[in-house]
């Protein structure tokens, strides 16, 4: 899975995007891009996800993403809007079948080894660890990685600042997701975001 792999080996960090206002997007996306994090991740939780796609698809450098997919019928209309990638908080047998026959780079949640191995099944093996510190945290998918040891995980759900170079630390992990570059509710400033992205682009992966 190329694709999927390109996007994961981007950078040490995935910005996950919960966006209110579309007016806001690019600039938020151009702050990231700048600090060394052009794979963004917007969820499909309010009204105006969608629009943001679009917008930061006029970005440079930008890869832009859907999470939150649920079905594939947000799957079609996350592509249509022009993403790039694709990530859920879990795994249905119809939404993998989606995912395989539109040929998209696709991120399926795991949060155990039954889904894990749902997920393998299906033929998907780079999986988002889902929510990751609520799961379990960097135990449990030690645990999993020794089972499991060809897949790669991107862990994302309660990952701080703090945190992410632990969670970088271990072999399994390509990459993680993370809330803090541009939290909601917190007025958009470039600077500030394109300094949170400069940090984070500088962990490392194992």
């Amino acid at each position: 899975m190329p694709d999927i792999d390109r996007i994961l080996a981007a950078a040490p960090v995935i910005p996950v995007l919960v966006i209110d206002r579309v007016d806001e997007a690019v600039a938020i996306a151009e702050a990231l891009v700048a600090g060394g994090l052009p794979a963004i991740e917007v969820t499909l939780r309010t009204p105006a996800a969608l629009d943001a796609i679009r917008a930061i698809k006029s970005v440079p450098g930008a890869i832009v993403g859907a999470g939150t997919i649920l079905d594939p019928n947000q799957l079609d209309a996350a592509l249509a809007a022009g993403a790039e990638f694709l990530v859920s908080p879990g795994l249905t047998e119809r939404l993998g079948q989606a995912a395989k026959a539109a040929d998209a780079a696709f991120l399926p949640g795991v949060s155990n080894a039954t889904e894990v191995m749902r997920a393998l099944d299906l033929g998907f093996s780079r999986l988002k660890f889902f929510p990751a510190e609520a799961a379990g945290g960097m135990p449990v998918l030690r645990a999993l990685s020794a089972v499991f040891g060809h897949v790669r995980f991107c862990p994302t759900g309660g990952i701080t600042p703090q945190s992410a170079q632990a969670w970088l630390d271990l072999k399994a992990v390509a990459c993680v997701g993370g809330s803090w570059l541009a939290p909601t509710g917190e007025p958009v400033d470039r600077d500030i975001i394109q300094h949170r992205a400069r940090a984070a682009a500088s962990l490392r992966a194992s």
